[in-house]
């Protein structure tokens, strides 16, 4: 008997347990209290549909007690089950209507299922924040390089947050402008003596169309002089042109060592032919002698003559080596 009771009162601890569970009396009587209209029934139902009534009935007190019209129970429930922060909307609606943002919640909640925090976009709509450029590395027309850092302040722009670039667009939008303005420069001294020159001329750009922010001033932190671009430049283009021209004047070596190879090669090929028709000559004597048409005072007259200009050579050598070393 005892086991029996023990059984029953376990039994209906457990029932009592899922019915409070499924039916949140106190959850009920706190938004009562808090002048929330809202039935057992929707909770129950919560429930079945896996909301959190405990997160709902919460938002829907915050936006009561800060005056909120347009937050209703249906809408935080679509935006739960869509997967975005209802805790995050509520409070960005309440921090917006403090500060006199315009914020209709079919917005906040466009704004946190694109991704983007909407608490922290308020926040920084009211707060602006600033964001420090990486170096920025630009030449002027001079040819110095001048590496400089940059502060940019932004305030979120609410309208503008769906669809809208980032913090990386705006860097980079700011980064181009910074080499745009010192490029223009005639002289890396002017951009040292003005550096709100380049401040002036990134802001005239717009730089912040189409993005989810707008900025609010871009100060110049730090310039730095880098390296003379201009004479490095002059000098790598000076060893270009000096390769340019050892490569034509080694290609034009080349070209009158092959030519007098190929002259040395005519030469020795037109000796080779002077050599062969040397050799000729006596088997035409020979035959001249046999045949009858050279006779033996012919042939001592053309020694004659021979031994005659070897002498008339010989002669002549002399003062043309003389006329050399003169």
């Amino acid at each position: 008997m005892e086991i029996f009771n023990i059984i029953v009162v376990a039994l209906l601890f457990v029932v009592v347990c899922i019915f409070f569970y499924y039916v949140p009396f106190m959850l009920w009587v706190n938004a009562q209290v808090s002048g929330v209209r809202i039935s057992l029934v929707q909770l129950f139902l919560m429930r079945i549909r896996k909301v959190p009534p405990t997160k709902i009935v919460n938002c829907m007190i915050e936006a009561h007690k800060a005056g909120l019209q347009d937050v209703r129970r249906d809408g935080l429930e679509a935006h739960y089950l869509a997967g975005g922060h209802i805790e995050r909307v509520v409070h960005a609606l309440v921090s917006a209507n403090k500060a006199n943002i315009t914020l209709t919640f079919q917005m906040a909640t466009a704004i946190d299922l694109a991704g983007r925090d909407v608490f922290e976009a308020v926040q920084m709509s009211v707060n602006p924040r600033v964001i420090d450029t990486p170096p920025v590395t630009a030449v002027a027309k001079d040819g110095i390089q001048l590496i400089a850092k940059a502060r940019v302040t932004v305030r979120a722009n609410i309208k503008r947050l769906v669809g809208g670039a980032g913090e990386d667009t705006i860097l980079a939008r700011v980064g181009e402008g910074i080499v745009s303005s010192i490029g223009s420069a005639e002289t890396h001294k002017a951009v040292l003596e003005n550096p709100d020159s380049i401040s002036k001329l990134v802001l005239s750009k717009g730089l912040d169309d189409g993005t989810a922010f707008e900025i609010l001033s871009i100060d110049i932190a730090d310039i730095d002089v880098g390296k003379n671009i201009g004479a490095q430049l002059q000098m790598d283009q000076a060893n270009a042109d000096k390769n340019i021209a050892q490569a034509k004047a080694e290609e034009r070596r080349a070209m009158a060592i092959a030519n007098e190879q190929e002259m040395k090669a005519k030469a020795q090929e037109a000796r080779a032919k002077v050599i062969e028709a040397e050799a000729l000559v006596p088997q035409a004597m020979a035959e001249a002698f046999r045949s009858g048409n050279l006779g033996i005072m012919d042939y001592y007259r053309m020694q004659n003559m021979q031994a005659d200009t070897a002498m008339r050579e010989s002669i002549a050598k002399p003062a043309k080596e003389n006329n050399k070393v003169k």
